[in-house]
């Protein structure tokens, strides 16, 4: 029986391919809810998700086109920091946030810097990544 276009709630622990965690909703003490199916998680989780049971705990690897894709170089920006006033006081490493011209803010990170530019990598910090998930299914509604 499938859970797609149904209510589910997941505990689900997050690492990298070294073993590094990266997020757990156990750790937090509260599972997640979402429409199975609906896109609102990345693609390998709610596929993975669809056919569990309840009770059932599930380990998926992902690669980055099941996941949150590959780094797209038509993200990554690089402006005069003239055209950007308080870019000057950015550090390289550094999370901001940009607005777009519909004003919706989205994060970046400045991946460079020079004595006139700024760069700015508008990829999803997760892109290029393969990702692993322990997912339990806690309930369908």
């Amino acid at each position: 029986m499938s859970n797609t276009n149904k209510k589910v709630k997941v505990h689900y622990e997050g690492t990298f391919n070294d073993g590094t965690k990266f997020d757990s909703s156990y750790d937090r003490g509260d599972p997640i809810e979402f429409l199975c199916g609906a896109g609102q998680m990345i693609k390998g989780f709610d596929e993975a998700v669809k056919d569990m049971v309840v009770g059932e705990i599930k380990n998926i690897h992902l690669m980055p086109e099941e996941a949150y894709g590959m780094p797209d170089p038509d993200n990554i920006l690089t402006i005069e920091q003239k055209q950007m006033p308080g870019s000057e006081e950015l550090e390289v490493g550094e999370k901001v946030y940009l607005s777009g011209p519909m004003g919706q803010r989205f994060p970046v990170k400045v991946t460079a810097k020079t004595d006139t530019t700024i760069t700015f990598d508008a990829n999803h910090e997760m892109a290029g990544k393969e990702l692993n998930f322990k997912i339990e299914l806690v309930s369908v509604g």
